[in-house]
C-alpha cells in the first residue's frame, strides 16, 4: 500500500518563500526610503508585484497549516494570473511611456485578470467595501452613460477603462502607490522594529505607570499607550488588537463594563492616527498632495489632536468617578527599572533624530531610513534580548512586510477609484452640487462633508481612507474658501473616525473579540467617548488660530481653546454624570445645549453661553466643596473611645 507524500517539506518550503517575501518588501522599503528608486515604473510595478505574492504565498501557507491543501488551486490560479498580468505590463511598459503602443485583445483581458486578483487580494484584506466601491467605480465608468443627473457622462469602452486603471499611472500604478512605497512603508517597518526591540511593551508600562493613579486607571493608560502606538501603525484596528490585548481586560477588571473597555480602546487608538508626528504615515501623503510641508501639515494637527486626547481623559475619569471606581492600588502599578529606563530610548532618540533630520531640511524619508537603523542599533545596544536572539530584527522585518503588503494592496485598490473619478470629472461635478445646494451656508457643506466623509472612510485603513475621501470631497470643501490644510485635515478626521461608527466601525469590530462584548455596542460607546472628535473639525473650520498656521493670532487663541476646554467639561459631565450623583435630563440637555452654544460662530452666542458655562462650573465646584464637608470624617484607629460613666 502506497503511502501518502509528507506534506511538511513543502509547507517548510512555502513557508520560507512567505517569510523571504516579507522581509524582502520591507527592506525594499528602507533601501528606497535612504537611496531611491532606479525606475519609476520598476518601483512601483514591483512594489505591487512582491506585495501581491507576499500575500498569496502567505495564504497558501495558512491553507497548508490548515490541512485544506484543496483550497490551494484557487490561490495557484491567482498567482498565475498575477504573473501573465504583469509580465505583459512589463513587456510594453517602454512603449506605454512613449505612447507608441497600439492596445491588443489579449493586453485587456490580462489587465482585467490582474484588476481580478487586486480585487482578491483586497476582499481578503479588507472585507467587501472597499470592493463593493472599486466595482462600483468601473461600473460607472463603464454605464455611466445611462444615468442620470450630474452622473451621467459621455461612456468609456473596456479598453478606455483598462488603458486608465491598469495600463497608466493614473490608475492602480498611481502616484498614491508611488507616495506609499517611497515614504511611508519605511515608517511601517519602524513601528513593527519598536515592536520587535521591545519598545513596545516597554512604552505600555510607562503609560500603566504614569496614569495608574488616576481614577479611570487601565483605561487612561489604554488611550496613552494608544495615542503613542497609533501614531505609527498607521492601522487602527492593528493599534487596538497590538494593544487591546494588554489594556481591554485590565480596564474590565477595574470595573468598567466590557463595552465601554473596547469603546475605549478604539476610540483611542482612532485618535492616534491624527496625533503628530506620524498621523499614521497620512502627514506625508497629505504634504504630498497639497504641497504643504510636513512640519507645517504636523503643527496644524497637534492642538487638536491634543484636545480629543484631553476629552478622552476627562470622559474616562468622569466615568469611573460616576461608578466610583478607585485608583489601581500602588502595590499593583509596574516599578520602572533601570533596562525600562533604557528601552525608553529605543523610541525617544529615533524620533528625536527623525524630527532633527525633517528639521534640517532633508526628506522625510530619509528622516525614516535613520529611525529604522537607529532603532535597529539601539535594539542591539540596549536590549540583551535582541543580543541574544537576533532574529527577532528578523520577525520585526516580516511583520512589517506584511503590513506593507496590506497597506499597497489597499492603496492600490483605491487607485481604480481615483482613475474613475479623473475620467469622469464625478468628484468636480460632487463638489458643484454640494455647493448648489448648500448655497452661500458653509455650515451645511461642512455637514454634508461629515456625512459623506463618513461613508466613504467606513472599512478602509487610515491612508486609502484620506485619499478616497479627500479625492470626493476635497474640492467641495475647498471652493468653500477653507483654507487647504484645514480642508485635508477635516476630511483626515472624518475619515478616521468612521472607524468607531456604527455600522461598519472596524475598530469596535477589532476590539469585540477581546472585550467579548457586542461590536455595535462598543462602537456606540466609542462614539460617546469620542464626541469631542466629530465636533474639533468644525471648530478648526471656524477658528483657524486652533491650528497654529494660518489665520493665528493670540488672542484668537486663547478664545477658542477656552470654549473647547468648556465644551470638553460640559458634553463629558453630560455623559457621565458628576461626582457621584446622577444628573437628571434637563440638567443633562442644558450641558449638551452650551456645550454647542460656547461654539457657535456668533460673539453674543459665545460669550452668552461661555458665562453661563463658567456659573455652572462654580456651580458644580461649590456642590463638591459642600459634599466634602458634610461626608463623615472617618474614624482613627488610634482613638480610645472614652469610658462610659
Amino acid at each position: 500500500m502506497e503511502s501518502t507524500p509528507n506534506p511538511r517539506p513543502l509547507g517548510r518550503a512555502v513557508a520560507s518563500l512567505a517569510w523571504i517575501g516579507a522581509v524582502a518588501l520591507a527592506l525594499a522599503g528602507v533601501w528606497i526610503a535612504g537611496f531611491g528608486g532606479t525606475s519609476e515604473t520598476l518601483l512601483r510595478i514591483g512594489s505591487f508585484t512582491l506585495a501581491a505574492c507576499v500575500l498569496l504565498v502567505s495564504r497558501i501557507q495558512l491553507r497548508l497549516e490548515q490541512g485544506k491543501p484543496w483550497l490551494i488551486a484557487l490561490d495557484l490560479m491567482l498567482l498565475a494570473a498575477l504573473g501573465v498580468a504583469m509580465q505583459r505590463y512589463a513587456a510594453i511598459g517602454e512603449a506605454l511611456e512613449i505612447g507608441l503602443y497600439f492596445f491588443q485583445p489579449s493586453d485587456i483581458a490580462t489587465g482585467v485578470a490582474g484588476v481580478v486578483v487586486l480585487m482578491e487580494l483586497t476582499r481578503r484584506a479588507f472585507g467587501l467595501p472597499l470592493v463593493v466601491v472599486c466595482l462600483l467605480a468601473v461600473a460607472y465608468a463603464l454605464y455611466g452613460r445611462y444615468l442620470p443627473w450630474i452622473f451621467e457622462h459621455g461612456g468609456y469602452s473596456l479598453q478606455q477603462v483598462m488603458q486608465v486603471i491598469w495600463y497608466s499611472f493614473d490608475g492602480v500604478f498611481g502616484r498614491p502607490l508611488s507616495v506609499v512605497t517611497t515614504l511611508i512603508l519605511v515608517f511601517i517597518v519602524f513601528g513593527a522594529i519598536l515592536e520587535a526591540v521591545g519598545a513596545g511593551p516597554v512604552l505600555l508600562r510607562f503609560a500603566f505607570a504614569a496614569t495608574g493613579r488616576m481614577r479611570g486607571g487601565p483605561a487612561h493608560a489604554a488611550i496613552a499607550a494608544s495615542g503613542v502606538f497609533g501614531t505609527m501603525s498607521g492601522s487602527v484596528s492593528g493599534n487596538v488588537v497590538g494593544t487591546g490585548v494588554m489594556t481591554i481586560p485590565m480596564i474590565v477588571k477595574r470595573g468598567f463594563p466590557a463595552r465601554y473597555a473596547g469603546g475605549v480602546e478604539a476610540a483611542a487608538s482612532s485618535g492616534g492616527q491624527f496625533m503628530p508626528p506620524i498621523m499614521g504615515a497620512v502627514a506625508f501623503i497629505m504634504s504630498d498632495v497639497t504641497g504643504i510641508p510636513y512640519l507645517t501639515i504636523c503643527l496644524a494637527a497637534l492642538l487638536p489632536a491634543l484636545f480629543y486626547y484631553a476629552s478622552l481623559f476627562v470622559a474616562v475619569h468622569l466615568e469611573a468617578v460616576s461608578r466610583d471606581i478607585r485608583p489601581i492600588p500602588r502595590r499593583e502599578l509596574p516599578v520602572l527599572t533601570g533596562h525600562d529606563w533604557r528601552m525608553s530610548l529605543c523610541f525617544l532618540l529615533p524620533l528625536a533624530l527623525m524630527l532633527a533630520i525633517m528639521i534640517s531640511g532633508r526628506s522625510p524619508a530619509m528622516a525614516g531610513f535613520w529611525a529604522v537603523i537607529s532603532a535597529i542599533g539601539l535594539g542591539f545596544v540596549l536590549n540583551p534580548e535582541v543580543r541574544r536572539s537576533p532574529q527577532v530584527i528578523l520577525e520585526g522585518l516580516r511583520q512589517g512586510g506584511l503590513a506593507a503588503a496590506q497597506i499597497l494592496i489597499a492603496v492600490a485598490a483605491i487607485g481604480i477609484v481615483i482613475g474613475v473619478m479623473n475620467m469622469t470629472g464625478l468628484g468636480l461635478r460632487f463638489a458643484g452640487i454640494i455647493q448648489d445646494i448648500s448655497g452661500d451656508s458653509l455650515f451645511l457643506s461642512l455637514v454634508m462633508m461629515m456625512l459623506g466623509s463618513l461613508v466613504l472612510g467606513m472599512g478602509m485603513p487610515t491612508v486609502p481612507a484620506y485619499l478616497i475621501v479627500i479625492l470626493v470631497m476635497g474640492p467641495a470643501i475647498q471652493m468653500m474658501g477653507v483654507p487647504v490644510v484645514i480642508a485635508h485635515l477635516f476630511v483626515v478626521y472624518f475619515g478616521v473616525l468612521s472607524s468607531i461608527t456604527p455600522p461598519v466601525a472596524i475598530a469596535a469590530f477589532a476590539a469585540a473579540p477581546i472585550a467579548k462584548a457586542n461590536p455595535v455596542a462598543i462602537g456606540v460607546d466609542a462614539c460617546r467617548i469620542a464626541l469631542i472628535g466629530f465636533i474639533i473639525p468644525f471648530v478648526l473650520v471656524y477658528n483657524p488660530s486652533l491650528s497654529l498656521v494660518t489665520g493665528f493670532t493670540w488672542a484668537g487663541l486663547a478664545w477658542v481653546c477656552l470654549r473647547l476646554a468648556l465644551t470638553i467639561w460640559l458634553f463629558s459631565t453630560g455623559f457621565s454624570g458628576f461626582a457621584s450623583a446622577r444628573l437628571g435630563a434637563p440638567e443633562r440637555g442644558l450641558r449638551f445645549a452650551l456645550g454647542l452654544g460656547v461654539l457657535v460662530p456668533m460673539i453674543w452666542v459665545e460669550a452668552a453661553c461661555t458665562l453661563l458655562a463658567l456659573a455652572l462650573i462654580w456651580r458644580d465646584w461649590q456642590g463638591r466643596l459642600r459634599d466634602s464637608d458634610d461626608a463623615p470624617a472617618p474614624e482613627r484607629a488610634d482613638t480610645i473611645p472614652a469610658e462610659a460613666p
